[in-house]
């Protein structure tokens, strides 16, 4: 079954506010472990870059009257508990899991970019994601810069961490 170009659109906004709302709630679940450690500011400043990329989706949603997914409130609560988690484990594990969380998100936004290429009419949305895009992978070169390949069971935790970001990605485009 083949969707709408509006209905395309409203999948990209919807699930783009969807994943940037979780990434705010992991940076908050992090923060609520390591705040007062030398590694609050990195956080910090990383969370503030996603709340940015949610208010840009927030705003869509209402220009566009686009209906945001049914499951932000698991997201509320799945997020915290990624970001606490990994936190909990140590700041290379809350690393480990911005790496692999921003490795899941380049490849959905690289995706997104390819889709709207084509598409005047959604330039600004499309640059609003490229942008985003590079912060992203900002997050994820600071994550390997602050060891998080050396988190114990790395290669594990991170494909755990993306599959659990492709399902979630799947849902909210749709629910």
């Amino acid at each position: 079954m083949s969707i709408t170009p509006r209905e395309t659109i409203e999948r990209i906004i919807r699930v783009d506010h969807a994943g940037e709302y979780g990434a705010k709630r992991i940076y908050q679940g992090q923060l609520a472990v390591l705040k007062g450690t030398q590694w609050e500011p990195l956080i910090r400043h990383m969370q503030e870059q996603e709340e940015g990329h949610l208010r840009r989706f927030s705003d869509l949603i209402a220009e566009r009257r686009v209906r945001p997914t049914a499951l932000l409130p698991i997201w509320h609560v799945a997020g915290f508990l990624l970001g606490a988690a990994t936190a909990a484990m140590g700041h290379r594990a809350a690393m480990a899991c911005t790496v692999a969380v921003e490795e899941a998100i380049d490849a959905h936004y690289r995706a997104q970019e390819a889709e709207l290429a084509d598409d005047p009419a959604e330039a600004e949305l499309a640059a609003d994601i490229a942008r985003f895009r590079a912060e992203e992978l900002e997050h994820r070169d600071t994550g390997i810069a602050h060891e998080a390949e050396l988190t114990p069971g790395y290669r594990l935790l991170s494909a755990a961490i993306k599959l659990g970001c492709r399902v979630a990605i799947r849902l909210s485009e749709r629910i």
